[in-house]
């Protein structure tokens, strides 16, 4: 079973929140934010391409020219490649644990996997950035020295940032998951 509904991100860009089920104690949750357009990337583009051309007369230098087309193409690749995030997934799967994926506009994706004998918590956290509040999920791993503290936090959606009301949906999935983990062992 999958769905899927329209959400705002921090900034105000349209994102999606697609929810799949895939069993009772697996779940997958993938924000996706707006593709790369193609009207601002060619403007860009030509606005380099015309103001290297513009220097090109004045010097009339023709490396001007084809710096200005290479500087592009490697900029334009980096940023595909390593930058512009087109879908943050998480999958959590009870049994054994939570994977974290970005998939970059490219085509690499990056996935983190995380042990759920390490996840403490999953909570909704708080924190101020150019004067406003934002709101963002992370998981809390639990410190292996002090079953009580809290080792790491590990931040999620980093790229996209989705608001609250996304944020809250994921985290009701998230915490559906693991209420069915701590209370599957004392059923035994």
């Amino acid at each position: 079973m999958a769905d899927e509904r329209r959400f705002l991100s921090a900034s105000g860009v349209p994102i999606a929140l697609r929810r799949r089920q895939h069993s009772a104690s697996c779940r997958e949750l993938a924000v996706r934010g707006p593709r790369l357009q193609l009207r601002s990337l060619s403007a860009a583009t030509s606005a380099v391409w015309l103001a290297a051309y513009g220097l090109f007369a004045l010097c009339e230098n023709s490396m001007v020219l084809s710096a200005a087309i290479f500087i592009t193409l490697i900029g334009l690749i980096i940023y595909l490649h390593f930058v512009k995030i087109d879908q943050e997934s998480l999958l959590v799967i009870g049994s054994l644990g939570i994977q974290v994926t970005s998939a970059y506009a490219s085509g690499k994706e990056s996935t983190t996997f995380i042990e759920m004998g390490q996840v403490k918590d999953v909570v909704i956290n708080e924190a101020i950035h150019m004067q406003k509040v934002i709101y963002y999920l992370c998981i809390l791993l639990q410190d292996p020295e002090d079953p009580q503290g809290v080792s790491e936090v590990v931040p999620l959606f980093q790229s996209s940032k989705p608001r609250l009301d996304c944020l809250i949906e994921v985290y009701k999935s998230c915490q559906e998951i693991l209420e069915q983990r701590k209370t599957a062992p004392q059923s035994s």
